[in-house]
């Protein structure tokens, strides 16, 4: 399919800027850290091994709300107070959870950076230079728990120099596929929803989210989750690529004029 050129290219992060892989034993370490600060502060009751499996348990349970989040037309994002308060140490003695709400930011922060693997995808670097070169602004319209993490890997990359803007959900307090998130970037970028191409990896909110949106190009980018849907969804994307060369391709063939 031959879509418009646009005047912006939004990109989800995960799964279309970077693959991600699951590192084993992550919930280990982040139990050990926080069973050490709490033994610090005194609280004595709980011992790693029942921080982890309630550690455990709200990844478990954040992934169920999530899935539910993806249905309602304009979700909240999960703050980190409400993860590591009501998620992990719900039961916890009142000094312990005390003790978490007042760190959850970092919390968070440290869950992001130890529970995956991030490299960057094929194609990517040279579709944000074959945009750059073409007058198109990139900028990343993220779900995610710690856009921090998100932020510091753009940068360590050099991806950041590329961007023009980056959304993520955990700091304007609302998640895909809510079109708030599109439309604050679109907002950022002076245009209209219908000049820009929105790319993601998944139909539940990615996919709903350009549809909702109004965007101009409603693209899917191939990831390995992208067909396990949690349930089935009437939206279908404009165009679908393998990865970033596929994109370029797409930008490439893309008629001139407005979006």
């Amino acid at each position: 399919m031959t879509l418009p050129r646009p005047r912006a290219l939004l990109l989800d992060f995960g799964g279309v800027l970077v693959e991600t892989s699951r590192r084993e034993g992550w919930t280990a370490v982040v139990a050990k850290e926080v069973h050490e600060a709490l033994a610090r502060a005194g609280c004595h009751e709980l011992d790693a091994a029942a921080v982890e499996t309630d550690l455990k348990a709200g990844v478990a349970a954040d992934r169920c709300w999530k899935d539910a989040m993806s249905r309602p037309f304009a979700p909240p994002e999960m703050t980190h107070a409400a993860f590591w308060g009501d998620y992990v140490a719900a039961d916890w003695p009142a000094p312990a959870r005390q003790l978490v709400l007042a760190h959850a930011t970092p919390l968070c922060k440290r869950m992001g950076e130890l529970r995956q693997d991030r490299r960057v995808r094929p194609g990517i670097p040279e579709l944000l230079d074959a945009a750059d070169g073409l007058g198109i602004p990139c900028a990343v319209v993220s779900n995610t728990l710690s856009g921090a993490v998100h932020r510091d890997f753009t940068a360590a990359t050099g991806l950041a120099g590329k961007l023009a803007f980056e959304v993520y959900s955990d700091e304007v307090g609302v998640r895909k596929p809510n079109p708030e998130m599109i439309w604050i970037a679109t907002r950022a970028l002076g245009i209209e929803p219908a000049d820009a191409w929105y790319v993601g990896d998944n139909f539940d909110r990615d996919v709903v989210c350009g549809q909702r949106a109004g965007v101009g190009g409603n693209i899917l980018m191939v990831a390995k989750g992208t067909y396990d849907v949690p349930y089935e969804v009437r939206s279908r994307p404009d165009a679908v690529v393998d990865d970033g060369h596929g994109l370029l391709d797409l930008l490439t063939n893309a008629t001139e004029g407005d979006a």
